[in-house]
């Protein structure tokens, strides 16, 4: 379960920093940063993955209340243009400029840092083991739920009130049926490959 331990190692205010959306073929990647109170803190924080959405969502709120919390968003066409890698790195660093004060040093899950000037300690699941980074996963997942959620209502036939724009069976067949949205990533192969015509049977037969 995560704990403070990793927070008493380093200079107050320690902030945990995590990400959603890594993988989806669709919307943003959306990053969260998140100082914790040193007391008060809800209880049950844990990896945003082991919650059920209901959980997460009160959590969120949770955490709204009493903690000090910054949201980075970069969307589909900036993914495109940067890479999912570089944008998940600037998502980070908006989230900790959102904050609003200088923390005294960054955890972040993951094995890779954004280039920043901050102190900061990449932990590979992080999540799982630091209290403010799992706080972090929690608000990441729970902002991007709710983005996907509300385009799904402009773009029903991709069903991302469910699939959160991942790329389930269920999206891909949309994909084929429908075509890429203004909201994919069309540097995702997936996506790509629903962009290119059909060679007719024809050509393919010769």
């Amino acid at each position: 379960m995560p704990s403070r331990r990793h927070e008493k190692l380093f200079a107050a205010p320690v902030c945990g920093v995590d990400e959603a959306g890594r993988g989806p073929l669709a919307g943003p990647v959306v990053a969260a940063a998140v100082i914790l109170p040193e007391r008060g803190r809800p209880r049950g924080l844990d990896d945003s993955k082991k919650l059920t959405a209901p959980a997460r969502e009160r959590l969120h709120d949770r955490l709204m209340a009493c903690a000090i919390v910054g949201v980075g968003i970069v969307e589909a066409d900036e993914i495109d243009r940067i890479n999912i890698h570089w944008a998940t790195m600037k998502a980070m660093a908006l989230a900790v400029e959102a904050l609003g004060c200088a923390p005294g040093h960054v955890l972040v899950d993951g094995n890779r840092l954004p280039r920043w000037q901050h102190p900061a300690t990449a932990i590979v699941g992080g999540d799982g083991q630091a209290q403010c980074i799992a706080a972090a996963s929690i608000v990441a997942k729970h902002r991007r739920d709710t983005i996907m959620i509300g385009h799904a209502r402009d773009y029903p036939q991709y069903r991302w009130e469910s699939n959160k724009g991942y790329g389930c069976p269920q999206h891909r067949t949309a994909l084929r049926e429908h075509g890429p949205s203004p909201l994919h990533r069309r540097s995702f192969a997936p996506v790509a490959q629903a962009e290119l015509p059909l060679e007719p049977l024809t050509s393919r037969l010769s």
